[in-house]
């Protein structure tokens, strides 16, 4: 799909007539990335897929809970998934961190740009200063 095609389709999507209607787009499509990439982090770690059930499993999934963070496009509201034995700990928005108005810019910039997992892996490490796997990049890029 091309930007002009992609621009067409998020236009008829969000019925875009004034400046405020793209910055609401952008608010719910930066809020849907940020999920998928949690919900994508969270499956890498638990080494399975939501409603797996061939999988033999050793740790389980247990809820999520709602989570308010800051960005520069506003307030938007996430799902963090928890597991049973509490080891999930984030790195997309890290715990205890409600103010990413300086990260999500960077994430967007990585989606625009087109990157290799290998790239995004290393600016993943320059934002959070943690290494990302490969398989895991790809499944958020997915």
């Amino acid at each position: 799909m091309s930007k002009k095609e992609l621009i067409q389709s998020i236009i008829k999507e969000y019925g875009v007539t004034s400046p405020s209607d793209i910055t609401n787009a952008r608010k719910d499509l930066l809020g849907e990335s940020l999920q998928e990439m949690m919900d994508a982090e969270f499956n890498e770690h638990m080494g399975y897929e939501n409603h797996d059930h061939k999988t033999r499993k050793t740790n389980y999934r247990n809820g999520a809970s709602a989570k308010t963070v800051k960005t520069s496009q506003g307030n938007i509201e996430i799902e963090i998934r928890r597991d049973r034995n509490a080891s999930f700990t984030p790195v997309v928005i890290e715990k205890h961190n409600r103010d990413i108005s300086d990260v999500d810019s960077k994430i967007i910039n990585l989606y625009a740009r087109g990157m290799s997992t290998r790239d995004i892996s290393e600016s993943i490490h320059d934002i959070y200063g943690i290494d990302v796997s490969a398989s895991m990049i790809s499944k958020i890029t997915d």
